[in-house]
């Protein structure tokens, strides 16, 4: 689903008008990105248009042997296509983000997001899991 500017500062405003003009940009920013993302997940959507295209992973954390490689199975054992991927590693810490394609996936967004949620909790990081349409339009706001 792609979310049309009209349709970005309609959610905009209703955030401003629910939590005043006072409201800082980063608050702004994640109220408008979570209704955008209700609205991407919204239960009328088909299964199979939830179930297709692209998502942005970001993890990030302290680094320790085998991070990139568990992200990279799971990916892997669910017909994931990691179709682009950059990693850094700053002293101890290290980031990652990976452009996949989940449309051969048997897993639903979010039972994929779920899984990788439960690696990141084990590994003790943070993982992110954005839908491309969210990700782009994130950084239109």
């Amino acid at each position: 689903m792609n979310i049309s500017e009209q349709k970005i500062r309609e959610i905009t405003i209703e955030v401003l008008k629910e939590f005043g003009e006072d409201i800082s940009p980063e608050k702004l920013r994640e109220e408008v990105y979570n209704r955008i993302q209700r609205q991407i997940e919204k239960p009328s959507m088909t299964q199979n248009s939830m179930d297709s295209g692209r998502v942005i992973i970001t993890s990030y954390g302290i680094n320790k042997p085998g991070v990139v490689s568990k992200i990279s199975t799971i990916l892997a054992q669910n017909n994931c296509d990691i179709q682009d991927i950059t990693q850094k590693i700053l002293q101890e810490f290290f980031t990652m983000i990976m452009i996949v394609d989940i449309s051969s996936s048997p897993l639903s967004f979010k039972e994929l997001h779920d899984l990788l949620a439960r690696a990141a909790e084990e590994m003790n990081i943070k993982i992110m899991v954005q839908h491309e349409d969210v990700f782009r339009t994130m950084h239109r706001i």
